[in-house]
């Protein structure tokens, strides 16, 4: 049996439910279950967010219909596609996860305690490279403190917890936010000695035409900032793409091409050379971002504050 309601009348019985105690029979797993469909858009991507297994997290939702009396989603191939009235219950719970996340943050930054976990988001080359140190050094400062690392190219969401601290190369908008600026990273063209000797010589902008460039990801990104700067080169000279920084230095390492890397990383490489070294470095701004409310938390505090420090012996001012 398929069920309807005005889209307006979504709004109307939560606010009813939530004013009338005695009368409230809304589950706020099902409401979970129903957000995270609608953000992956299946029902398997939802279920491997959330940790359940997809027949439980099918009947969630379905449940979810039958309390309101309405169709959230509608069956198109192998998505899910939201309903009117879906797309307005949607509104309805984001604030209620918001409203929920925020709690907990203001939970968590009243503790005063100096143990517990810490989430530190970064990407891949910053994970690898830069937090061994620093994690090393916290971990004699403060051995109640556990660390768990999110290395992804992604930007960790940190308003929904995704992440305590992040590591980023640009500065956050939203008011809710912390955001130091450490400093700039340099950025060079670095190939393996042996590639480069297999290059047409003396080597210069003109003669790279001839070279194979590792891409990551975007390819027109890096294609466009190189012609910017005089380097006669098209995509055929990008034969490599991969998703993966720590996978696109590693095939630089290995001889396959030319690619990028910041200068205190690539500088430090065995056999790793800068590609015409007087040719203009590539900039990025490095952000250290964190919750306002657990600015204040002193386990919290503790990680940024060491963060801060050890990352501008490596970032340039």
């Amino acid at each position: 049996m398929r069920y309807r309601m005005e889209i307006a009348d979504i709004g109307m019985l939560i606010m009813q439910n939530s004013m009338d105690w005695k009368k409230i029979s809304f589950d706020w797993n099902r409401a979970k279950a129903f957000l995270a469909t609608a953000e992956e858009g299946t029902l398997s991507g939802a279920a491997r967010v959330l940790g359940l297994a997809q027949p439980t997290l099918g009947r969630q939702v379905t449940a979810l219909e039958h309390e309101l009396g309405v169709v959230l989603f509608e069956r198109i191939g192998h998505e899910l596609i939201l309903t009117p009235s879906g797309v307005a219950l949607l509104e309805q719970i984001k604030i209620m996860a918001d409203a929920a996340t925020n709690m907990s943050l203001i939970a968590n930054g009243q503790s005063q305690e100096i143990e517990g976990s810490v989430c530190i988001s970064a990407s891949e080359v910053h994970a690898a490279y830069w937090l061994g140190p620093i994690l090393r050094k916290l971990r004699q400062a403060e051995p109640k403190i556990a660390i768990e690392v999110v290395s992804t190219n992604s930007v960790s969401d940190l308003q929904r917890r995704e992440a305590d601290i992040a590591i980023r190369n640009f500065r956050p908008t939203q008011p809710d936010l912390i955001a130091k600026k450490i400093g700039n990273i340099y950025a060079h063209l670095y190939a393996h000695k042996s590639y480069l000797a297999r290059l047409p010589q003396p080597l210069e902008k003109k003669t790279l035409d001839q070279a194979d460039f590792v891409s990551f990801e975007n390819t027109d990104i890096l294609l466009n900032s190189l012609v910017n700067l005089g380097f006669p080169l098209t995509k055929s000279n990008f034969p490599l793409v991969t998703n993966s920084y720590m996978t696109h230095w590693a095939y630089v390492k290995q001889g396959l091409g030319i690619g990028m890397m910041p200068e205190d990383i690539g500088d430090n490489e065995p056999n790793m050379v800068r590609v015409l070294p007087d040719t203009e470095h590539f900039e990025s701004p490095i952000w250290l971002t964190t919750h306002r409310e657990l600015k204040t938390n002193r386990r919290v505090r503790a990680v940024f504050d060491l963060l801060a420090l050890e990352l501008k012996r490596v970032v340039k001012h």
